[in-house]
């Protein structure tokens, strides 16, 4: 049985290096969670490129919000996207729409030209987009390598049913890779589609933060809670997705 690929988001040095260590097979580099992922800092990719040994895809999304970027959002895009290959990245994640929820494909045509030869992900914006049909077959189109998706949906269990027929129409013309919320439970009702590559999943655990001083009368979040914490990976969360990969 052919061995499918785990892929999981991270946000922070503690995860990147815990994914690594726990044996995930590639990372997504991303920054702001609560966002659900911008481009990360040159930093972090060039001091995690020398210090672990497995892919590392870098999420490229100047802000949060909608996926509709201005031509000059859209230059920072193309300038992150050079600058990080020079640093090393594996590979990029992103995804542009239009104003009325199609995929922009001029826009997404120039990320391209500029990850040259580095493959791509269309990431979760496809799931925001108009018609997910539709949103296939240009994508593949483009030439991305492969789509982040939950189906449409808040999560995968929801969108489970939509994976399913994405999986049966793209076949072998593009990797659709589950993800958002995704459960090891999830894997062996997409397998039978025999189109299952990849999977997407973040196995992450809160931890708590070393800080033992809390100024009570400050925030910094919506959830103040999230200032004590962190995220990190579950190595029993990581085994168990392997179990079944």
């Amino acid at each position: 049985m052919e061995k499918i690929l785990l892929e999981a988001p991270v946000f922070n040095l503690q995860a990147a290096m815990e994914a690594a260590q726990f044996g995930i097979d590639r990372l997504e580099l991303c920054s702001n969670f609560p966002e659900g992922g911008e481009t990360p800092s040159a930093g972090m990719l060039r001091f995690l490129k020398s210090e672990v040994d497995i892919p590392v895809f870098v999420m490229i999304r100047p802000r949060g919000g909608d996926f509709v970027y201005s031509q000059k959002e859209q230059i920072v895009m193309k300038q992150d996207i050079q600058l990080l290959t020079e640093l090393g990245a594996d590979g990029f994640v992103f995804g542009i729409l239009d104003e009325k929820g199609k995929v922009n494909e001029a826009a997404c045509k120039m990320l391209l030209r500029a990850a040259g030869e580095k493959p791509c992900t269309f990431h979760r914006a496809f799931d925001a987009s108009l018609d997910l049909e539709d949103s296939l077959e240009r994508i593949i189109d483009l030439g991305f390598q492969r789509i982040l998706t939950s189906g449409g949906k808040n999560s995968l269990t929801e969108g489970l049913p939509v994976i399913l027929e994405l999986l049966e129409k793209a076949q072998d013309r593009i990797i659709i890779m589950p993800g958002g919320g995704t459960k090891a439970e999830h894997v062996q009702i997409l397998r039978k589609s025999g189109y299952l590559k990849e999977v997407h999943a973040s196995c992450k655990v809160a931890k708590p933060s070393s800080n033992q001083f809390i100024n009570e009368g400050l925030s910094f979040s919506a959830s103040p809670l999230d200032f004590s914490l962190h995220f990190g990976v579950d190595p029993a969360v990581v085994n168990e997705f392997k179990s079944v990969l």
